[in-house]
Parts: C-alpha cells; sequence; structure tokens
C-alpha cells in the first residue's frame, strides 16, 4: 500500500510538472533544476531514475544553460550594433546622398531619379505612379550601359502640374535587342534630413522617403 502511493504521488507530481513547463514559453535555470529535485524527491523507490536517465536530464540542463547564455550575449551584441549603425547613419545629416529606391518626393514641380543598366538597352520605358498606385506618366529614358538619370518635371500625361509634398514611384523597363532585362536597380538622390530609429534597422530619411543606411551607394556632397 505504502509503494501505491509513493508512486501514485510520482504520477501527479509528473503530471504537474509537465503541465506546468508545456505552459510556460520559457524556463529558467531555477525552475529547471526545481523540477529536477522533484522528480528525485518523488521517485518510485521500486523503480528508481537509472543513472543513464539522471546524466541525460543533467545534460539537457547544462546545454539549455549554454543556449541561454549564448542568447544572452547575441543580444547585448545586436543591441551593440544597433546602436553602431545608429551613430553611424547620424553623420549623414545634411549631407546629399545616391539612395537604391524608387520612390521620391516632388518638390519645386519635379523629381529626379537614377537607374542602372549591366548593359545598353535598346528600349527603355518609364512609368510614374502616385502613393495610390495610378499611373500619372509615361516616357522614355536613356539606354546607356551603367548609370542614367531621369528628371521628371513633374507633369502628368495630360500636361497638368502636380502638386509639390507627394510622393511617386518609377517603374523602368529597360531591355535588349533581344528583349532581354538589363536593368539592375533604380536611385534617388536629395540631402539627408533625419534618422528614423524605430525600427532594428534604422533609416534615413531622404526628401521625406524613408531609405535603409544599407541602399546608400554614395555621398555627393
Amino acid at each position: 500500500m505504502t509503494v501505491s502511493a509513493v508512486s501514485s504521488t510520482t504520477t501527479a507530481s509528473t503530471t504537474t510538472s509537465s503541465s506546468s513547463t508545456s505552459s510556460s514559453s520559457s524556463l529558467t535555470s531555477s525552475e529547471f533544476l526545481s523540477i529536477l529535485v522533484s522528480e528525485l524527491q518523488n521517485q518510485n523507490p521500486l523503480d528508481a531514475t537509472s543513472t543513464t536517465d539522471l546524466t541525460n536530464q543533467l545534460m539537457s540542463y547544462s546545454n539549455y544553460n549554454q543556449q541561454q547564455s549564448i542568447n544572452s550575449s547575441l543580444s547585448s551584441l545586436s543591441s551593440s550594433f544597433s546602436s553602431l549603425v545608429t551613430l553611424n547613419s547620424v553623420n549623414y545629416i545634411g549631407h546629399n546622398v545616391e539612395a537604391k529606391s524608387d520612390t521620391a518626393t516632388l518638390s519645386n514641380g519635379s523629381a529626379t531619379y537614377g537607374y542602372s543598366l549591366s548593359s545598353t538597352a535598346s528600349s527603355v520605358s518609364i512609368s510614374i505612379s502616385d502613393s495610390s498606385g495610378n499611373v500619372v506618366y509615361t516616357g522614355t529614358g536613356t539606354g546607356n550601359s551603367g548609370s542614367n538619370s531621369f528628371t521628371w518635371d513633374g507633369k502628368d500625361s495630360s500636361g497638368n502640374q502636380l502638386t509639390d509634398g507627394s510622393k511617386y514611384t518609377i517603374s523602368v523597363t529597360a531591355t535588349d535587342s533581344a528583349g532581354n532585362s538589363v536593368l539592375n536597380y533604380t536611385t534617388v538622390t536629395g540631402t539627408v534630413t533625419g534618422i528614423d530609429t524605430s525600427t532594428s534597422t534604422p533609416s534615413l530619411t531622404v526628401n521625406g522617403v524613408a531609405v535603409s543606411a544599407a541602399n546608400i551607394l554614395g555621398v555627393t556632397s
């Protein structure tokens, strides 16, 4: 009868421990050791935990503890790296930069974009869309291998001058004589006026548009 009571206690304890463990998304070192000690205290004396099982559990604790330490170190490293990126980004404020992007703000009746071609294009089509995705302008561009620029005069396809301050996105289709695309990427050029650190990766404000610091191609002045 005594053995049966111990066995029942062991089962209840194990069930409680399992339920507690599964309901928690993380386990501290103290909690792990507490569960291990409880298991040893409440084990069935006629069917005690084997040396192998105990060793495996201790190894699991060791690996878990090491993983927790690594996670803590990585978190600290990530925080330091983010601070470093933010500090470096501050140096861009007030400078004109060229960055990979497809969106610019209409200012003083115009917006300037750039695009890079891997080889000479026989056909280059350009379209400009507003923030709602509506195409407001279509035209053509130069097809030189390497860097090309395009300045939009801020007028729609009907010749109406659009209002300054709105953001417009360029789309470039460039193909060679065989019809293969030769477009690498599009760019914008503008002055960095601020930094947004609300996300894990700081972004620069270039002419009112958020641009990742990683997409900066160069500083022009």
